[in-house]
């Protein structure tokens, strides 16, 4: 994992920033946030994990991030989830499902396509995990601070 997989999900996220229309000033954070999931993705893979397994735990950390990040700059989330996911979607995956339909090739369009299935559901989980624990931890600080 060298440091142009950095750069070049760096450069994804940020750039897909401009594209989403985040404002200028979150455009280094939506950055970090893709280049964050990107080296969680890998280091899992390099570990041995599956990628859906590395993508489900990419996702939730980039989810993680973001709510972090939203609270800090005062930016909603869906600002650097969009961003940061980007790295991660599975397009390459897509495109070889749709490649394979139209040579011919079933049972490989079947095989690409099932994993591109699973690892946008992978990281749709992984978003909503996060968001469900961030709730949690909200919670129990609200009725911590109310027992006070």
């Amino acid at each position: 994992m060298g440091i142009e997989q950095w750069a070049t999900s760096f450069i994804a996220s940020a750039g897909f920033g401009i594209l989403f229309n985040a404002p200028r000033n979150s455009l280094i954070q939506c950055g970090l946030t893709g280049m964050i999931g990107w080296l969680i993705f890998s280091a899992c893979t390099m570990a041995g994990l599956h990628s859906v397994i590395s993508n489900l735990a990419a996702a939730f950390a980039v989810a993680a991030i973001s709510h972090i990040l939203a609270k800090f700059y005062k930016t909603p989330v869906i600002v650097f989830n969009a961003c940061g996911i980007i790295p991660l979607v599975p397009g390459g995956l897509a495109y070889d499902a749709m490649r394979s339909i139209m040579e011919n090739r079933y049972d490989a369009a079947i095989r690409f396509g099932a994993e591109a299935f699973m690892i946008s559901g992978a990281i749709a989980m992984g978003l909503v995990f996060s968001e469900v624990v961030n709730q949690a931890v909200r919670g129990t600080k609200a009725s911590i601070k109310f027992k006070r």
